[in-house]
């Protein structure tokens, strides 16, 4: 049982509101925040997480406080949400933000690269996700810049490579292991590691649907074998309530019953609507959460796969 603090601040606003609450790390939210908010985890006061606006998809950053500034992880959706992530964090801490990691080529990682970057903010990634972005944001950019315009990136800002292999990286006085791992919700990732706290962007959601438009539930459940495998006290998804260890086996089970649901329909080409429906139902009814949107793009990709696979196999 983790005691959490939240700090809720109104757009705009120049004071904060305190509020305590007596959730368990990694409880059920239920109600998503309408508007921003900054939440501090004391199980390690030096942890803290900036959620956007329902506008941004309640997408988390997070970030560690050193004795010299601060590491920020990942750099949100929106340009505005980038922003005032950095304002609220350096308001928070009183100290600077000195270093930001991006975990994977999604845009509410990687879209408020270039914002940081003006504020002189070194923002990094490895070799494998800064290869992957551009052809990301090229199919984002048509799907989200005039919905979101002039809050939405056109041009991509590219952030700078670590390198192709697993590395320490320090900022601020604080020291974190950035792991290159593999295929999973995106084609490359990068799992932060520090004291215990492990951070793995959308390979985790607690609460929320997973984004599975690539349809790779067999490389994710490794992702998620290499994670347990780090032995982290504590887990902070990309989208939901931070949690313990727990929550790598739910986002297991989760996929898990994913797949059999798409595998009980005994998939073959052209995907079939009718089915997807149903699959979708059972999921939905199974595990209620927010932003169940993320199926009607993943489900197909799901489907599609295992017949790839089904036929790989012959």
């Amino acid at each position: 049982m983790i005691a959490r603090v939240v700090l809720a601040l109104a757009l705009f606003a120049v004071t904060a509101l305190f509020a305590v609450t007596g959730a368990a790390c990694g409880g059920s939210s239920r109600t998503p925040p309408r508007e921003a908010q900054l939440a501090l985890a004391h199980a390690d006061p030096r942890v803290g997480t900036y959620t956007s606006s329902i506008r941004g998809f309640v997408t988390s950053s997070y970030w560690i406080e050193g004795p010299d500034g601060v590491v920020v992880i990942d750099t949100q959706f929106l340009l505005s949400a980038a922003e005032e992530m950095i304002d609220w964090v350096e308001r928070s801490t009183g100290k600077s933000v000195v270093l930001a990691i991006v975990l994977h080529p999604n845009p509410d990682k990687f879209n408020g690269t270039g914002v940081l970057r003006k504020r002189g903010i070194r923002v990094v990634t490895s070799e494998q996700v800064r290869r992957a972005i551009p052809a990301v944001h090229e199919k984002r950019l048509r799907s989200f810049y005039d919905r979101y315009k002039p809050d939405y990136p056109k041009e991509i800002v590219l952030p700078e490579s670590f390198g192709d292999k697993t590395a320490d990286l320090s900022g601020g006085g604080v020291t974190v292991r950035a792991h290159v791992l593999g295929v999973g919700c995106s084609e490359a990732h990068v799992v932060v590691e520090w004291n215990g706290h492990l951070f793995p962007g959308d390979l985790v959601a607690n609460d929320n649907h997973s984004w599975l438009e690539i349809g790779e539930v067999d490389e994710w459940l490794k992702r998620i074998d290499e994670m347990r495998a780090m032995k982290p006290a504590y887990v902070h998804p990309g989208r939901g309530p931070s949690g313990e260890t727990s929550l790598l086996d739910a986002e297991a089970a989760y996929l898990r019953f994913v797949r059999a649901a798409v595998a009980d329909e005994k998939p073959t080409m052209p995907v079939r609507p009718d089915a997807i429906e149903r699959i979708k139902s059972r999921i939905v009814e199974r595990y209620p959460y927010e932003y169940d949107i993320f199926l009607d793009f993943g489900l197909p990709a799901v489907w599609e796969k295992q017949v790839s696979l089904a036929g790989a196999s012959k």
